[in-house]
């Protein structure tokens, strides 16, 4: 029986710490679906489109990993529509081992066959996530920074997404 496994999360954007968790989970079962999810209490910097456009090109060494998305379900609902047997989240701390913790309990009385994984990413990704990439954005020298926790494709689209946006605060600014 073919081992799938589901990776989901809103990528906001792609970070290396993401990257990681997918290549280990690529080596880890046959099949790989990476979704994007979007959660309405959040605020997205970047675009469904663009957030499947980043995952298309920094996975496209990847044919084990198929690139999906999904909207107002449940993780659990989606990964048996796609019969996969497997979950895999990411815990990097405290809280999201507590967070986890109690979803994997709610997913499993939800779906009982569909398996939770965590994975703990190393150091140097470890402290790593979309929001902490975005509060580096700004600062004079951010670009050196940055350019350490996201793969080339999704540091191209940040300069470029923080110049469009520089761009429009000065002309509302000089109005």
């Amino acid at each position: 029986m073919k081992r799938i496994a589901v990776y989901a999360g809103s990528f906001d954007p792609l970070t290396n710490g993401h990257l990681w968790m997918i290549r280990q989970g690529a080596r880890m079962f046959d099949e790989l679906i990476v979704a994007i999810g979007d959660n309405p209490e959040k605020h997205y910097t970047f675009s469904h489109e663009e957030r499947m456009d980043m995952l298309r090109t920094a996975l496209s060494d990847m044919p084990e990993v198929r690139i999906a998305e999904f909207h107002n379900r449940f993780l659990v609902d989606f990964a048996k529509e796609h019969e996969a047997s497997f979950m895999l989240r990411g815990i990097r701390s405290t809280q999201d081992y507590e967070y986890e913790r109690v979803m994997r309990h709610i997913n499993a009385d939800m779906a009982p066959k569909v398996c939770t994984v965590f994975l703990m990413p190393p150091r140097d990704t470890a402290e790593l996530s979309s929001s902490m990439i975005k509060g580096l954005i700004g600062p004079e020298g951010w670009e050196s920074q940055v350019s350490r926790y996201v793969p080339p494709n999704v540091f191209a689209l940040l300069k470029k997404k923080y110049k469009t946006l520089t761009e429009e605060m000065r002309r509302q600014g000089g109005q």
